[in-house]
């Protein structure tokens, strides 16, 4: 039969030139998707051959070959599956998306046959990704059990050519004439034999049959080098078998491997679901934690798997964010991709696949806690923040919350270790109704601040928040087993043992008369402060700042003015102690001449001083070093 030519039978050049220049955005993938149809063809003669054997003839090594040949410009894709006839060829390649593979799997599903759900073609768009790299596809294909091959030739303008052939065996062979840009003169050359075994280990690389190449070997010097032939891909994936099979070297060398870590992950979860949704996920936790995790610029996200077929690097989609630390890949054939394979779709499918993957994660977090302690620390001390910001993050989920709070540690005072909220509760005393913490730049700063003398010397343990969202974390969970949070550098602070009540009840007294002192001393100081009184809560020192109680903390001020937003202003409340010879020192000067220097210098250094001990530099460290001159000489 002489050439045929005939036109596309679907939406014409207008939609050819659609699938070619806008669906793929990536040039690479062309070669992912030539695979997955030879793979397809390969599963289809396979299921085949399960009823009828003789469809195999004396050929029964499944197998796909990819040639790529620097001095024509081409690159082969061949395979050895069930190939095509002149009239499928028509209908699967001359019409634009109708896919061979989706009627055939509508048939075998009729047919009961699970084997059928392994096929990943399902647009029948992927043939034409051939396009985005070459200006002319020839296609030879010969169907399994007949004796005639039919040649399909096409530069993608809208029409085809067609025309019978000789072909030795059964399946298809596809010859991409690839376009200038694509075979060294620009970034891409895919008649590089190794660069297309780099594609092929990134997207193809666990398709179950072999992918051969021949690959040059020399051998010594004059002598012609020799031609070997490879196969490319692993097949296999690690993660389809069973856990109890895999060793941790197996797991820690795929992982190092994969995810191109130079050392091995901390702790991995290989998760296997099957039900409503079917997926297997491999992730872990990487040893140490990426040095720009919490900017923007970090890119996180699974790498995504339909089918063994990588689809995308990171897929945002499944994890939330303060899980981005998670590393690994998600593979399963229920999720809806769109059109190119090449971005997930949002769906149901994906919000409970993800559920249950962070439901899952979170679950062995809790087992490690229980039952490693020491290697759980050593992922707290790595991505602890990570969990804070979860429990920030969930301020209107309860039940998020409720996840994460047990999973939290912190450090205390009780000896600088970390331990839960849960350990820190059982410790409690009982006359102790609320949880104490405190803010500080290390748990050195926190120990030196006035406040926490006299809780040392109660035998109090308090809650060291160092890091920034630590006490975002705690203002959102407000309480935990029903003991509310309460900073020690709060106003509304105090004891609750009978003693502290006495003590607070005579500091009372004293300030019934000092009103008019406190007053003075505020006016002194001038707008900086809110109120200044007298205080219960010092021991030794002589004066420490407190906020108010629904006020932002000096701590939170000074992260808000980090982040260039000054909105966020600390109500400042200094408090004096009574029992010190400081306090006396301002009343005599008070009773002297309320409005002399002395007394002024006295209350503005006695507020530098506190601001100090909050870590906060006072508005001119140079007054006031020359006021502390100034007191030293007298």
């Amino acid at each position: 039969m002489p050439v045929e030519k005939l036109e596309f039978q679907a939406e014409t050049k207008r939609l050819l030139d659609l699938v070619i220049n806008s669906i793929y955005t990536n040039k690479e993938i062309f070669l992912r998707e030539l695979i997955s149809n030879a793979s397809d063809a390969l599963d289809k003669l396979r299921i085949e051959s399960l009823t009828n054997k003789e469809l195999l003839g004396d050929n029964e090594d499944f197998e796909i070959f990819i040639v790529p040949d620097e001095k024509t410009k081409t690159i082969t894709i061949s395979d050895n599956g069930i190939g095509m006839t002149r009239e499928e060829v028509i209908n699967n390649i001359g019409t634009i998306a109708k896919s061979g593979t989706k009627d055939f799997l509508e048939k075998i599903r009729e047919s009961s046959n699970a084997a059928a759900q392994e096929l990943i073609g399902q647009f029948g768009v992927g043939f034409y990704s051939a396009f985005i790299v070459a200006d002319k596809v020839e296609l030879i294909t010969r169907k399994t059990g007949t004796d005639s091959a039919v040649k399909w030739t096409s530069d993608g303008a809208g029409e085809y050519e067609l025309e019978d052939f000789n072909k030795d065996s059964r399946g298809t062979t596809i010859i991409l004439h690839l376009k200038k840009e694509f075979t060294g003169d620009d970034e891409y050359n895919f008649t590089d034999v190794y660069e297309i075994e780099r594609l092929i280990k990134k997207y193809s690389d666990f398709v179950r049959y072999p992918i051969k190449m021949n690959f040059e070997v020399k051998g010594k010097e004059g002598d012609e080098p020799k031609i070997e032939i490879r196969t490319v891909n692993s097949m296999k994936p690690l993660w389809t078998r069973s856990k109890s099979e895999i060793t941790r070297e197996e797991y820690d060398e795929f992982f190092k491997q994969q995810l191109h870590e130079w050392e091995s992950p901390l702790e991995i979860f290989h998760i296997k679901a099957e039900g409503t949704f079917e997926y297997t996920a491999l992730v872990c936790i990487p040893k140490h934690a990426a040095q720009n995790l919490y900017y923007s610029d970090y890119e996180a996200g699974l790498q995504l798997y339909s089918r063994h077929v990588f689809i995308m690097d990171k897929c945002k989609d499944f994890l939330p964010d303060w899980l981005r630390f998670m590393k690994g890949l998600v593979d399963s054939p229920d999720l809806p991709l769109n059109i190119s394979r090449e971005v997930l779709q949002q769906s149901r499918e994906v919000k409970v696949i993800g559920k249950a993957l962070e439901k899952s994660i979170l679950k062995q977090l809790g087992k490690l806690l229980k039952d490693e302690r020491e290697k759980y620390e050593e992922f707290w001390t790595q991505f602890g923040k990570s969990l804070k910001i979860g429990v920030y993050n969930s301020m209107f989920d309860v039940k998020a919350k409720d996840s994460l709070k047990d999973l939290l540690l912190f450090q205390t005072s009780k000896d600088g270790k970390f331990y839960t909220l849960a350990e820190y509760v059982e410790r409690m005393p009982d006359f102790q109704k609320k949880i104490y913490v405190a803010v500080g730049k290390d748990a050195a700063a926190i120990e030196r601040l006035p406040q926490m003398e006299l809780l040392r010397d109660r035998g109090l343990e308090v809650i060291y928040l160092t890091d920034p969202v630590d006490e975002f974390t705690i203002d959102v969970l407000h309480e935990y087993a029903e003991k509310e949070f309460q900073s020690i550098t709060r106003e509304n602070f105090e004891l609750d043992d009978a003693e502290s009540q006495k003590t607070k009840a005579e500091v009372e007294e004293i300030a019934k008369t000092r009103e008019d002192l406190l007053k003075d001393v505020k006016e002194a100081i001038g707008g900086a402060v809110h109120e200044v009184r007298l205080t219960s809560r010092l021991k030794s020192s002589a004066v420490c700042l407190v906020t108010g109680e629904n006020s932002p903390s000096l701590s939170m001020e000074k992260t808000f003015a980090a982040m260039n937003n000054p909105m966020f202003k600390a109500v400042q409340i200094l408090e004096l102690n009574p029992n010190h010879a400081v306090f006396n020192k301002l009343e005599s000067l008070h009773a002297q001449d309320k409005n002399s220097q002395a007394f002024k210098n006295l209350c503005t250094t006695l507020y530098d001083l506190a601001l100090l001990i909050e870590g906060v530099m006072p508005n001119n460290p140079a007054d006031l070093a020359n006021k502390v001159t100034d007191l030293l000489t007298k």
